[in-house]
C-alpha cells in the first residue's frame, strides 16, 4: 500500500520543483519533491502520479530534472518516483557506498519507505548500472527494466580498449578521468561550466538549451556536490566484481534496451544481451545520449508500450 507522502517533509530549495526551470505546464500541481531518511541517507525524490509505481533513475552528470518532460504523461496510469542518486542533486553525499549494489539497496529502502513492494524500473547513463544492480540483486521486486544509453554494464559487457577512435573516446573519456581521485576536483574546481558543458555538448544529438545545462552545472559549484558526483566512478572496481557475479544469473524480467541514433543506437541492446532472456530493442530517432531530453515523444511512446504490456 503507497505511504502518504504528507508524512514526508517537502524539499523547496535550489535543485528542488520548487526552483527548476521551465517545467511542463502544470507539473508541480502533480509532483512534489520530498526528502526521504532511510538508514542514515537522506534521500531526494520527485513523486507524483497514480498507479503501478515506475522508478527514474538517471544518469551524470543530471538528477531527477531529465526525466521532467516523460513525467506528467507517466503519471496518467503510474506513480512516478524520479530520484536524486546519492552523490547528486539534493540527495546526500557521504564519502562512500557509491558502488552499484549500495546504489541499488539506497533505492530498495526508498521504495520501502514509499510502500511500493514490485515497481517498474528506467534507467538512463549511469542509471543503467545502478538499475541492472537493483534487478539482478532484487528481482523479485522489479516487474520490468528499461534502459537507456550505454552499451551494457561495465564487467558484464567487454569494456573498449584504451586506445580507441575519437568519437568513441570522446563519449567515454570521462570515466578514467573521473576516477582519476582529487586530481579530478583540482582541474574541474572554477572550471565546472567548462568541464560539464563538454560533456553535454561532445555526447551528440540536439544541442540542450543553456538554462538546462546551467540548471546541471550549478549543483555542482560547492566543493562537496563536486566531490560527491564523481564517487560513482571511484568505485568502479567494487561494480565491476559485482557485475561479474550478477552476470551469473540473467535477469528474469522483460528488459528494453534504448539507444540514441545518434548515439549507441543498438549498441545498448547488444550490451544488454547477456544480462537476461527476454530483451527488447528500441533505437530513438533524433537523439544523442541525452534522449529523455532530446527526444521525449518518441522515448515516452517506447516506454509507454513497454510498460503497459
Amino acid at each position: 500500500m503507497p505511504t502518504d507522502l504528507t508524512q514526508f517533509a517537502t524539499a523547496d530549495g535550489p535543485g528542488t520543483v520548487a526552483q527548476a526551470p521551465n517545467l511542463p505546464a502544470g507539473f508541480a500541481e502533480t509532483f512534489s519533491s520530498r526528502i526521504i531518511e532511510t538508514n542514515g541517507l537522506r534521500q531526494h525524490a520527485v513523486i507524483g502520479g497514480d498507479g503501478p509505481a515506475v522508478l527514474l533513475i538517471h544518469g551524470w552528470p543530471e538528477n531527477w530534472y531529465a526525466w521532467r518532460h516523460l513525467m506528467p504523461a507517466l503519471a496518467k496510469n503510474h506513480t512516478v518516483v524520479a530520484i536524486d542518486q546519492r552523490g547528486l542533486g539534493r540527495t546526500g553525499k557521504p564519502d562512500d557506498g557509491y558502488d552499484a549494489g549500495t546504489l541499488a539497496s539506497d533505492l530498495i529502502a526508498l521504495m520501502d519507505a514509499l510502500g511500493h513492494e514490485r515497481f517498474a524500473v528506467v534507467g538512463h547513463d549511469t542509471g543503467v548500472v545502478i538499475s541492472y544492480a537493483l534487478a539482478a540483486d532484487h528481482p523479485d521486486r522489479v516487474s520490468r527494466l528499461a534502459v537507456a544509453e550505454i552499451p551494457g554494464p561495465p564487467g558484464v559487457s567487454p569494456a573498449p580498449p584504451l586506445f580507441v577512435p575519437a568519437p568513441l573516446n570522446d563519449k567515454v573519456w570521462h570515466i578514467p578521468f573521473n576516477r582519476a581521485g582529487q586530481v579530478t576536483e583540482q582541474l574541474v574546481q572554477g572550471k565546472e561550466h567548462i568541464f560539464f558543458g563538454y560533456e553535454f555538448a561532445i555526447q551528440g544529438g540536439k544541442p540542450l538549451p543553456e538554462a538546462v545545462i546551467d540548471f546541471y552545472v550549478n549543483s555542482f559549484l560547492d566543493p562537496e556536490s563536486l566531490h560527491g558526483c564523481f564517487g560513482f566512478y571511484r568505485a568502479w572496481d567494487t561494480t565491476m566484481a559485482q557485475n561479474k557475479k550478477r552476470a551469473t544469473r540473467p535477469l528474469p524480467m522483460p528488459v528494453l534496451a534504448i539507444g540514441g541514433a545518434d548515439s549507441w543506437g543498438d549498441h545498448v541492446r547488444e550490451g544488454m544481451q547477456p544480462t537476461a532472456t527476454d530483451i527488447q530493442g528500441a533505437v530513438i530517432p533524433g537523439a544523442g545520449h541525452w534522449v529523455a531530453e532530446q527526444a521525449p515523444e518518441e522515448l515516452l511512446a517506447a516506454l509507454t508500450a513497454f510498460l503497459s504490456n
